[in-house]
């Protein structure tokens, strides 16, 4: 097929491309969230570059997961909830999905907790009080739907600072020698798989699986027209390619400024609010101001993220689609975010409770892709997008390396 005709088409076709992005930078709000931050962080400071791989091959797999899951939503006009309930036995569907819950929770509580630590760092705020002030905003803006009209001022401020650690990697002394071996040599360090698996889960999470093919439906193309459908499979993957480099070169920045800052001076981290020293180099004594609004704006917006997830997900299950209008979905929403808020109350040390709550994620994550992997191979729910046997090579390995990571984890506890 022809793609340009003449100039003008080629012109309306790179707008309309620059129209189409946003999807997979609204996912991309995850790199950056709370759980990102502590995840990087304890590996930068305690591994060095060592880890660094785990973040390449994260964001590979992510690449593969992402884009499958937005080609269910686009040539299906369904998420992943919803293409779970239509084509699974009700019991399994049931099983799948409540786990899925689970790690919406779960990703919840560290956006709710590291919103929390920012409230404490900027006006000395208890933790917990401050968790039930972010649950309240958080839904507040999502019931009033209001969260669309600030969303790409979160978005944009939260992108600033997140670049402002790629400038700072440029004004501080980076091993790259190291770096470059740490991108590319898988390493298990003694110790080391409770923060790997929490890396793992940080960058390919559950919930913006179920996320991303809510959001790339949600816009309602004609289905029944071919054209559309492939336009859109086109810009899709070019929009998740870039925003997914985009969060890796963020979370690669992360590590080697941890590294930079931390483990060559043997700093142990046991608290987030530490951090705040990676922006000195940039900033000086501006580091903890600019450090806790950055944080704070994270948690907020990857908050209402993960109750758009949760509320996704739980709508899913009855068979409908994402609808804040609807019982289902508030009902999703409020399941997510109230029992997470609870859970802060119990967790001794908000550190840990971020990296173990990542470390969760990445349990569940097979459960979703064997899931995805099933749905997008069938010919039924697919059509002739089913995936290719190439595609099921990938997504069948990435499978396995996820599932291979997890019982790594298992036994380094034993």
């Amino acid at each position: 097929m022809k793609l340009f005709s003449d100039g003008a088409h080629s012109k309306s076709t790179s707008i309309d491309f620059f129209k189409y992005i946003g999807p997979g930078l609204l996912v991309t709000v995850g790199f950056i969230d709370p759980g990102n931050w502590a995840s990087n962080i304890a590996a930068g400071s305690e591994y060095g570059y060592a880890l660094l791989w785990m973040v390449t091959l994260s964001t590979i797999m992510l690449i593969a997961l992402q884009h499958n899951a937005a080609h269910l939503g686009i040539v299906t006009g369904k998420c992943l909830s919803e293409a779970a309930t239509d084509n699974l036995r009700p019991w399994l569907k049931n099983a799948i999905l409540f786990t899925a819950v689970i790690a919406a929770i779960s990703t919840a509580i560290a956006e709710i907790l590291g919103a929390a630590i920012a409230l404490q760092m900027l006006f000395r705020i208890p933790i917990k009080i401050g968790s039930i002030l972010v649950l309240l905003t958080v839904l507040i803006l999502q019931f009033t739907n209001s969260y669309r009209k600030i969303e790409k001022v979160i978005i944009g401020f939260v992108s600033l600072i997140g670049l402002s650690f790629l400038f700072e990697i440029c004004i501080v002394h980076i091993d790259w020698g190291a770096s470059a071996v740490g991108w590319i040599t898988p390493s298990f360090p003694k110790n080391s798989m409770p923060i790997i698996m929490s890396v793992l889960g940080a960058v390919v999470m559950p919930h913006n699986l179920f996320l991303h093919s809510e959001v790339i439906q949600s816009r309602q193309w004609n289905l029944q027209d071919e054209n559309v459908i492939q336009k859109q499979l086109k810009y899709e993957f070019c929009d998740t390619l870039f925003s997914m480099l985009i969060g890796w070169a963020i979370n690669s920045a992360m590590i080697l400024m941890a590294a930079a800052t931390f483990f060559v001076h043997k700093t142990t981290i046991t608290d987030l609010s530490q951090a705040e020293s990676m922006l000195t180099p940039l900033l000086g004594n501006a580091a903890s101001l600019v450090f806790a609004i950055a944080l704070l704006f994270a948690g907020l917006s990857s908050s209402i993220t993960a109750g758009m997830a949760g509320g996704s997900i739980f709508a899913g299950i009855f068979a409908k689609p994402y609808d804040i209008s609807d019982n289902h979905t508030k009902a999703g929403i409020l399941i997510t975010m109230v029992p997470a808020a609870l859970i802060i109350f119990l967790i001794a040390s908000p550190f840990d409770g971020l990296i173990y709550s990542q470390m969760l994620l990445s349990i569940q994550l097979p459960i979703t892709i064997f899931t995805l992997i099933y749905l997008t191979s069938s010919k039924k729910v697919m059509g002739k997008y089913a995936n290719s046997k190439c595609n099921k090579v990938l997504l069948w390995c990435i499978s396995l390396i996820v599932s291979f990571l997890n019982i790594a984890l298992l036994v380094s506890y034993f």
